[in-house]
C-alpha cells in the first residue's frame, strides 16, 4: 500500500505519496476565518473515512501495517510515554481532572485514567472518539468520557490540559488561538506538542510535495517553535519541560506549561 503523508507530525516527504502536503498558497486571498473553517472541515471528514481506516491501525498493535507505519507508531508511543513519564514523576494522578483535546484513539487519555485522572477526552472527528470510548470500555476504563468537539468548543475547567499531534493541521495564525484556548482551560498545566517549522524540515516538505499520491489527505503546517513559546507566555504560561521526538518518519516537539 502506498502511504499517503497525513498531518500527525508525520513528515514522509519524497518518500511516501504526498498530496496531502498541499500548500496553504490557494487560501492566502480569503480571510483567515475561511481557511479555518476548511481546515477544520477536511481534518474531520478525513478522519471519519479513509483517515480513520489508516491511523486506527498505526495507533494500535495491527500487524497490518508497513515498515513506514510502524515508524510513525513508534514515534507517536514515545511522545505519549514522555509525557506519561512527567505525569508519573510529579506526582499521584488520583482525582485529578485533565482535558486531552484531539485525543484520537485513546493512546493518551486511556493510560492517564488508569493512573487515576478523571479525564474529558474529545476529537474532531465521530470515528476516532468512538473508537477511543470502545477501547476504553475494553479496558475496564469508568473514568473517561470521550465525546466529539472541535478545540473550540471543548468548555471549562481542569488541572491538565493536553493537545498532541493536532497543531500540525492548522496554521500558525490559528495555532496561537488554539494555545489560548487550551490554556483557558486549565487551572495548572497544558502540555502541547507541534510540527516544528525548521529550514530542514521545510525543505523535506517541499520535496515530499513533488511526489502527489491517490488518495485525499489534510494539509501539514509547521509552526516556529518561537511562536508556540510565545503563544504560551501570552496566555500566562511559563515552560518547564520540552522534549523533541524524532524518528525516521515522525517529528515532534513537546512542551509542558504550567500557570505562572
Amino acid at each position: 500500500e502506498k502511504i499517503p503523508m497525513h498531518a500527525y507530525l508525520v513528515l514522509l516527504l519524497a518518500l511516501v505519496p504526498a498530496q496531502g502536503f498541499v500548500p496553504p498558497t490557494p487560501f492566502v486571498n480569503k480571510p483567515s476565518v475561511l481557511r479555518a473553517v476548511d481546515d477544520k472541515t477536511e481534518v474531520r471528514e478525513y478522519f471519519n473515512s479513509e483517515g480513520f481506516n489508516r491511523w486506527n491501525k498505526i495507533y494500535s498493535e495491527s500487524d497490518e501495517v508497513n515498515s513506514v507505519q510502524l515508524d510513525i507508531r513508534t514515534g507517536h508511543d514515545q511522545t505519549i510515554q514522555k509525557i506519561l513519564n512527567w505525569v508519573k514523576a510529579d506526582d499521584d494522578m488520583s482525582g485529578k481532572t485533565v482535558c486531552d483535546c484531539g485525543c484520537g484513539v485513546g493512546s493518551l487519555a486511556i493510560p492517564l485514567a488508569q493512573m487515576g485522572a478523571d479525564v474529558s477526552a474529545s476529537d474532531i472527528s465521530d470515528a476516532m472518539s468512538s473508537e477511543a470510548a470502545r477501547r476504553a470500555e475494553e479496558l475496564g476504563v469508568k473514568n473517561a468520557n470521550f465525546y466529539t468537539s472541535d478545540l473550540e468548543s471543548v468548555e471549562g475547567n481542569y488541572d491538565t490540559v493536553t493537545c498532541v499531534d493536532v497543531a500540525i493541521h492548522y496554521p500558525t495564525e490559528q495555532m496561537t488561538g488554539m494555545i489560548e484556548h487550551l490554556c483557558s482551560l486549565s487551572d495548572r498545566r497544558v502540555i502541547f506538542s507541534f510540527a516544528p517549522k525548521t529550514w530542514w524540515f521545510v525543505g523535506l516538505k517541499k520535496i515530499g510535495e513533488l511526489f502527489p499520491g491517490p488518495s485525499k489527505t489534510t494539509r501539514a503546517y509547521l509552526h516556529p517553535e518561537e511562536d508556540v513559546r510565545r503563544a504560551l507566555e501570552a496566555a500566562g504560561f511559563k515552560i518547564q519541560r520540552e522534549e523533541f521526538t524524532g524518528t525516521n518518519f515522525y517529528f515532534s516537539k513537546l512542551l509542558e506549561a504550567t500557570k505562572a
